[in-house]
């Protein structure tokens, strides 16, 4: 695969996961927050459970895992422009990465662990939870643009 094929898959992969957060950010919470802290947290409760498969996986490793080759295949292939674009997309695609591993993955975490009591557990993950979100899906967006430019 050529350095161009590997940030096509970069793009491809890293747009996948901006689309899932940005899913997230405009319809599944608005849509979670009109309901019950109940209905909230066993529905958030059942989508952290199955988001964790082998398709979901692909992708969020893969817009971490493809960028990196992308942009050390382009430097060796001596394509500067690309190269700084696939470094800028890769920082980027960090930055989505890190906010889900060390905020949103422990929040769902606590949240699987938090009980009964749904007020509490609700009042303790909903803001935290959508703030990250925020974050990772502007830093997810801003690479796929960066490697659609490193593409191009």
């Amino acid at each position: 695969m050529s350095h161009h094929g590997l940030l096509v898959a970069s793009a491809v992969a890293t747009g996948l996961m901006a689309g899932v957060f940005f899913a997230f950010s405009t319809a599944v919470m608005p849509g979670l927050a009109r309901g019950s802290d109940r209905t909230f947290v066993e529905t958030m409760r059942q989508v952290n459970a199955a988001i964790q498969n082998p398709l979901f996986f692909l992708g969020f490793f893969g817009s971490a895992l493809l960028p990196a080759a992308a942009a050390w295949w382009s430097h060796r292939a001596g394509d500067g422009p690309a190269t700084a674009w696939a470094l800028v997309g890769l920082g980027c695609s960090l930055v989505s990465f890190l906010v889900t591993v060390v905020v949103n993955v422990p929040l769902n975490n606590r949240l699987d662990a938090a009980g009964e009591d749904f007020t509490a557990a609700r009042a303790a993950y909903e803001r935290p939870w959508n703030r990250a979100n925020t974050i990772r899906t502007l830093a997810c967006t801003a690479a796929l643009a960066a490697l659609a430019w490193a593409a191009a």
